[in-house]
């Protein structure tokens, strides 16, 4: 009997025992590994549950037909590795430049399976923890005030083996499909197991129903050997190059409307699927009428007992009968894993498949549960790239700085910099930084200004959405006023209906850069940093409350912001107006006279020239300088004699008629 109950006593432990992470990562797809790149970099302990024998698994099945349509721009006439990465929207972060995605493909637009070989090689490579075979199942809380959030994650996986950790990280995508259920739909196929051999589609006529890039890549696919193709959606088809959200429509896919609008058989409708019905026939054709049609009616009775649209409207568009009807609705997230306890809720109207998140990307219903890549896109959806590679490869760092910040005690990154610096600052990110390119009206440059605005200290791609709880999230101090750089469109330049490709659709004057359409720098000024009640009541086309003062960095036709007239100058003259400064810089020759005539030195003088730094002017500058207007024309002054450089000071006075005594004088009159 007491062997008994040793026995049963240590069944009891044993199914009570969890393996203990601080951080688990659900999903290694390439937000997954982007986050535990991140966490082993800093030593954090983490595991990744992956639920696959290799990491990616969505991409070894999606999209069907193979191609991906992240740019992959092996040029840029460029070596600057950060510039380089705007137009590389397949690698993630790392500092191993083994990987980056150009080494694995040539290909503009790559083969998926390139992807499911770099994201292997990704986690190989940088040894990160990725426990695979390992599906979960189901995630709870346990209430615990020793825990970094007053709860652990319970996990539990496909063999009922079970987990614990501290904090959450969600990468597990959005991989569950879309279905509209209404009469008839046991007829449709899906996107995800529909064939993808166009031969099995010759001479037949097909409806598509959804139109996004999944829906117009299975047209594009078969465009060549069907009788038709009709596409049905309840809104109307985006092009991406109007909208500039990569997730809509793009070109590479668009073959079906040249031959809708040139007439060549194939067309677009729009209607709400939920109105359809389909009906079959005794020769397996496939009839579309509307669900009221079937209403008090036996579908099993019979297509000859069934009203169909054309019987009252004779030119019905989708009086044909179609073969097949495949269904390219995307996907929405899997939600079912999660206990109530959790609170994890779907979002609302068209980001619904979304769960709802806070601009943290935290979970709304639970501290600590973060939600990264694909599925945290509700923060930017049809805004931004947060949901793809090339965005949320920037957004998982932040989330990572957050936390580090949070858990850790390590404050954001910052680098500060004397004042002087600040346009020099500016400039360099604008031209170069890959986040906020890509992450445009999301993730912001910050600069915190110090006392008396002396130096400033810059803080790279932070999320606006937590703009003002930026003291608690990051660790820095805002005592002193900020600017806040981003990226922007033109306010009235994207939409499915607008024109862009309309005569002056550029603008090219720095005096009416605030007009500008294409992307371009913004930089904002505030005093103090906005309240959580401003970001939460500001117009939703602003991506940032109304600040002190507001600079648009005038759009230009090769992104390169460094024209010293149309760019520099207007960026510096907004920047000494907001800080009362001058923030140009000045030779040694003219600090020296200022000291002599004005009551404050220029702050490039205040940390040059009185530390014994700065420029001593030559024969050449000086005549450049003079050119340029920068400095006065001393025509009377001879700069080409064999008196020294170091004796430029006296030089200058005596050009000026002030009288110059010789250092034992000045030694003589101190003592007396």
């Amino acid at each position: 009997l007491g062997l008994a109950l040793y026995a049963g006593s240590l069944c009891v432990v044993s199914s009570a025992t969890f393996l203990y992470h601080d951080y688990c990562v659900i999903g290694a797809g390439p937000a997954g590994l982007q986050a535990a790149y991140f966490l082993q970099q800093a030593g954090r302990d983490y595991i990744v549950f992956e639920r696959s024998h290799a990491p990616g698994s969505f991409f070894a099945l999606y999209p069907r037909h193979r191609k991906l349509i992240s740019i992959n721009k092996q040029y840029t006439g460029k070596s600057n590795s950060e510039f380089n990465l705007r137009h590389d929207w397949n690698s993630l972060l790392s500092h191993d430049r083994r990987l980056l995605f150009r080494r694995y493909s040539r290909d503009f637009f790559p083969n998926a399976d390139t992807m499911v070989r770099y994201l292997e090689d990704f986690a190989s490579l940088l040894k990160l923890q990725v426990q695979y075979n390992t599906a979960i199942i189901h995630v709870t809380l346990e209430k615990n005030e020793q825990a970094w959030n007053g709860h652990y994650f319970l996990l539990t996986d496909q063999d009922r083996k079970s987990y614990k950790c501290s904090s959450l990280l969600v990468a597990a995508g959005t991989w569950v499909p879309n279905v509209v259920n209404f009469p008839g739909s046991e007829y449709v196929e899906g996107y995800e197991t529909v064939s993808v051999n166009p031969d099995d589609f010759t001479g037949q006529t097909v409806l598509i129903l959804g139109r996004g890039n999944s829906a117009f890549e299975t047209a594009e696919n078969i465009l060549g050997v069907t009788n038709f193709i009709h596409m049905v959606s309840r809104s109307r088809v985006r092009l991406s190059w109007a909208t500039h959200y990569v997730g809509d429509l793009r070109a590479i896919n668009n073959g079906l409307l040249d031959t809708y609008q040139l007439k060549s058989l194939d067309g677009l409708l729009e209607g709400d699927l939920e109105d359809l019905a389909i009906v079959k026939d005794k020769k397996g054709k496939l009839h579309i009428t509307l669900r009221f049609y079937l209403e008090n009616r036996n579908i099993s009775a019979g297509i000859d007992s069934i009203t169909l649209p054309q019987d009252e409207l004779d030119n019905f568009a989708t009086r044909a009968p179609y073969d097949r009807v495949i269904r390219c609705l995307g996907w929405k997230f899997d939600f079912s894993i999660y206990n109530r306890s959790l609170r994890m809720m779907p979002g609302k109207g068209n980001i619904k498949k979304y769960p709802q998140i806070k601009p943290s990307y935290e979970s709304r219903g639970t501290r600590g549960l973060f939600v990264l890549g694909t599925a945290s896109h509700s923060v930017d959806f049809r805004k931004s790239a947060g949901g793809f590679i090339h965005g949320f490869r920037y957004t998982t760092r932040a989330v990572h700085r957050l936390l580090e910040n949070r858990y850790h005690d390590v404050p954001w990154p910052s680098t500060v910099y004397p004042i002087t610096q600040l346009t020099n600052s500016i400039i360099k990110r604008v031209n170069e930084a890959s986040g906020l390119y890509q992450m445009f009206s999301v993730l912001a440059d910050i600069i915190l200004l110090r006392e008396n605005a002396t130096a400033f200290e810059y803080l790279e791609e932070y999320p606006i959405g937590v703009l003002a709880e930026l003291e608690m999230q990051t660790g820095r101090k805002a005592r002193n006023g900020l600017f806040v750089i981003i990226m922007e469109y033109g306010k009235n330049f994207s939409g499915a209906d607008k024109d862009v490709f309309y005569y002056n659709r550029a603008v090219g004057e720095a005096q009416h850069a605030w007009q500008s359409n294409f992307l371009h720098p913004v930089i904002y000024y505030y005093k103090r940093l906005p309240t959580e009640c401003e970001m939460r009541l500001h117009h939703p086309d602003w991506p940032l409350p109304r600040p002190d003062a507001i600079h648009h960095i005038v759009e230009d036709f090769l992104t390169d912001w460094t024209a010293p007239n149309a760019h520099i100058l207007p960026l510096r003259r907004f920047l000494e107006n907001c800080l009362s400064t001058d923030l140009r810089n000045f030779f040694a020759e003219s600090c020296f006279l200022f000291a002599f005539t004005h009551q404050k030195l220029p702050p490039s003088c205040q940390q040059g020239y009185v530390r014994m730094q700065g420029l001593v002017g030559s024969e050449e500058l000086r005549r450049h300088a003079v050119q340029a207007g920068l400095l006065q024309d001393y025509t009377h002054t001879d700069f080409s004699d064999d008196r020294p450089h170091d004796g430029s000071q006296e030089l200058l006075m005596r050009d000026h008629g002030i009288p110059v005594r010789p250092l034992r004088h000045l030694v003589n009159a101190k003592d007396e």
